[in-house]
């Protein structure tokens, strides 16, 4: 874990199994508590012989009719129909960019039970093997409770019930957020102008005691990106869907410290731990945690900023 302090504008590098000791009474620790489901189907392509097509289900819009991503995206048409079992299909609605597609899910049964039968989990691409049986709770937090994701909220998954124990031992108090990633937290960047960026959106949603116990604490330390985007939103409403895009410039209303992974160039994610800790600053750690070798991506090290 690299520790990033914006008041002394300095880092010095630690360990994970040594955050409680920067957990401060009056604290409130804040965790998305979203849980992934095996939103990656495989079929082929209007007949049982026909061409393999992969489907990364995003968010449902409407009662049986989902975002997904498909692959290879050329193939996909609209009115094509994708065969994953006897029981269960999908028909092309529309086409977006980036190989996005607009789907009704088709099925006799309950979606829910032929995502457990035919889903994989969505395991991140660098990840070059087949899900297995056991990543449907190890790609989870210990926290996780309400399913919508596309991807873990990565930042969690280095806790344990025991390192919440911890925290609560130091003074902090918990507090559960709701936001369900999807394409406007792990998409890359196209546009080149970040006046032309526009994040697609994902729901979120704060209950009441939680934004209360958000509300009342001294300082508000969020796991993770999606924390942060969740109670930067909460600001106007503790429930819907956002599409805040926070990149250098962005003035903070309620976040005030953040544990994150490291994350790519040209993502939103590093651009909102830029505005966070100041672009000169994020980058000087990236820098050295480059040279010190942390591990990147999902199932890599951590950065706290305060």
């Amino acid at each position: 874990m690299l520790v990033v302090s914006r008041e002394k504008q300095s880092f010095h590098d630690d360990s994970f199994r040594n955050f409680s000791k920067y957990v401060r009474p009056g604290d409130c620790l804040i965790l998305n508590n979203t849980r992934v489901f095996p939103a990656r189907l495989h079929g082929r392509r209007n007949h049982a012989a026909g061409a393999e097509v992969e489907v990364l289900l995003l968010r449902e819009e409407d009662t049986n009719i989902w975002k997904c991503l498909v692959k290879p995206a050329k193939r996909v048409r609209v009115g094509d129909r994708i065969l994953f079992g006897e029981d269960f299909s999908a028909e092309v609605l529309r086409e977006g960019e980036f190989g996005e597609r607009g789907v009704r899910l088709i099925a006799a049964q309950p979606i829910d039970e032929l995502l457990e039968r035919y889903g994989e989990m969505p395991l991140p691409p660098y990840i070059e093997r087949q899900a297995a049986t056991a990543d449907r709770e190890r790609y989870q937090t210990v926290f996780a409770a309400h399913t919508g994701s596309a991807a873990a909220p990565t930042a969690g998954l280095h806790f344990t019930p025991a390192m919440l124990e911890q925290c609560q031992a130091a003074g902090a108090k918990i507090a559960y957020i709701t936001l369900h990633v999807g394409l406007g937290t792990f998409a890359p960047l196209r546009q080149k102008r970040l006046e032309d960026i526009q994040l697609h959106a994902e729901h979120f949603e704060i209950t009441k005691r939680n934004a209360e116990q958000i509300h009342s604490a001294e300082r508000r330390l969020c796991v993770g990106t999606t924390s942060v985007r969740a109670i930067e939103s909460a600001v106007t409403a503790t429930r819907g869907e956002t599409r805040l895009f926070i990149h250098p410039g962005y003035q903070f209303r309620a976040a005030d410290a953040m544990l994150t992974n490291f994350h790519l160039p040209e993502s939103s994610l590093l651009m909102l731990v830029s505005a966070f800790a100041g672009t000169e600053l994020a980058l000087a750690a990236y820098r050295h945690a480059v040279a010190a070798r942390y591990r990147f991506f999902s199932y890599g090290d951590c950065m706290l900023i305060e």
